[in-house]
């Protein structure tokens, strides 16, 4: 038996999976996110070991008695500082935090960042994060002996080792992400050392024993390893076996993500698509990045008092893009704006524009900013045929068959199960614990296919128009 376990921002999540990948069980925790200040994004670390507690009791009552391994996931970017001892100096800082942009900035303006991690240095990103408690705080900032990411931390409590891995590490604006290991040169230039980074492993590797206590706690056996994993997107390839030159997914969760595997390294950052490690050995990928993506639906449905579910499931076949425009950028936005002052806006309302019609608007609107997310990707010469959907939108047909048209690509739905981060992160283990590789990470079975629909081609393609051209103007916006 192997157990996934992956840390989202609004949950933890527990897979229980068997020799032959069948999920035999799983279980999940809720998370809150504390926002003291506009543009802050924080939880507290106690949090996530409370979350993981509760999965694995859960977890336990089906009998832990064969595991072998555990692999983790988890919510990327996020700065967890330790001190000497290990305690947590504070909350922890989030993907979403977009309170150190002018650090951003100014690391992003020293050219070396952008040639060794071949990333624009985002906001969300970890380095920036430090610099930013570096001006603001420094009486904690002389106490960092360690910085952790937030799987990683769960990682610490697990096995009492420092550890991350390469697909995680890829997004802190620290790594030379082609030679797989962390830049002192970057490290010196925010004022840090490599002592106070984590080990380094690949995502398929072991990183590491479960501490005696917790098998005990849960009747594990004593030889329990734990695999490196990977940040939640590449954990998701793995789980959906996105993992080869060509292949391809849609993630539609709080944020969105346009994921494609490469087998290479092939930066582009003026695009402002990530370049990161894959969690497997000798592998890559490249992700369009969007921050609001389901979060933008459960906005507005908050917004007209009702839940996300019901407004979706009353739009009946897609329809061309309407008058009412919506652009996402509730919280700033990556892929390809890099942009974290920028804010959403309805435009185009009239009488006429009622729930429904704003509801399309909003799925449209996510849509168009993962065709730009497209777009990105096409001009670092990354192409695919197809995409799996995954995450909570993609329960929506709707909204996929939005994306299939806007994108001129086919949409997979995989068969009812749990593809996404935690099931990679068994996969992980499974080859941590067994040796096996890539080839485990098959992809899923298709339930059914969503193509794009011909006659609404064009307008969509002009709607995307129209789209490019709101978000120009709402740029130039003081």
């Amino acid at each position: 038996m192997f157990i996934g376990l992956d840390l989202g921002t609004s949950g933890l999540k527990g897979v229980r999976v068997d020799e032959a990948q069948r999920v035999m069980a799983e279980a999940s925790a809720p998370l809150t996110v504390q926002r003291p200040h506009d543009g802050w994004s924080e939880q507290s670390a106690s949090d996530w070991i409370a979350a993981a507690e509760t999965v694995l009791d859960a977890l336990s009552a089906h009998g832990l008695g064969e595991v072998r391994g555990i692999g983790l996931s988890g919510q990327m970017h996020g700065a967890t500082l330790l001190d000497s001892a290990d305690n947590v100096l504070r909350p922890s800082i989030l993907w979403n935090d977009t309170r150190s942009h002018e650090e951003a900035a100014d690391l992003d303006g020293d050219p070396q960042f952008r040639r060794v991690t071949g990333n624009i240095v985002f906001p969300g990103f970890t380095a920036p994060k430090l610099m930013w408690v570096q001006r603001h705080e420094p009486a904690l900032w002389a106490q960092v002996a360690k910085v952790l990411l937030p799987k990683d931390f769960l990682r610490l409590w697990l096995t009492g080792e420092h550890v991350a891995e390469m697909s995680d590490a890829a997004g802190t604006s620290w790594l030379d992400t082609g030679a797989r290991d962390w830049s002192d040169d970057l490290l010196t230039a925010t004022g840090l050392t490599r002592a106070q980074m984590p080990r380094l492993v690949e995502g398929s590797a072991v990183s590491g024993k479960l501490r005696k206590p917790l098998a005990d706690r849960w009747g594990m056996p004593g030889t329990v390893v734990v695999a490196g994993g990977g940040g939640d997107n590449a954990a998701s390839g793995v789980g959906v076996g996105v993992v080869r030159a060509g292949d391809a997914f849609v993630s539609l969760g709080t944020s969105g993500v346009l994921f494609a595997a490469n087998d290479g390294y092939q930066p582009a950052p003026d695009t402002a698509v990530h370049t990161f490690c894959h969690a497997l050995p000798g592998t890559w990928h490249q992700m369009g990045v969007i921050l609001a993506a389901t979060d933008a639906l459960n906005w507005y449905a908050a917004l007209v008092g009702q839940d996300a579910a019901t407004l979706t499931a009353g739009l009946g076949a897609l329809q061309a893009p309407g008058k009412t425009l919506f652009l996402p950028y509730l919280g700033g936005e990556r892929t390809p704006l890099n942009d974290a002052a920028i804010r959403g806006a309805f435009l185009g309302l009239e009488h006429a524009t009622d729930r429904a019609a704003g509801t399309r608007a909003v799925l449209e609107g996510v849509t168009f900013a993962f065709r730009d997310c497209r777009d990105a990707l096409a001009a670092t010469g990354t192409r695919f045929d197809r995409l799996l959907a995954v995450g909570g939108g993609s329960r929506s047909d709707y909204w996929l068959r939005a994306i299939a048209t806007a994108l001129d690509c086919p949409v997979q739905v995989p068969v009812s199960g749990d593809f996404g981060g935690a099931f990679g992160a068994a996969r992980l283990a499974i080859m941590a614990a067994t040796g096996a590789g890539a080839e485990i990470a098959t992809l899923p079975p298709i339930a059914r296919t969503l193509d794009p629909d011909p006659t609404l081609r064009a307008a969509f393609d002009a709607g995307h128009a129209r789209y490019r051209a709101a978000q120009t103007a709402l740029r130039s916006l003081p």
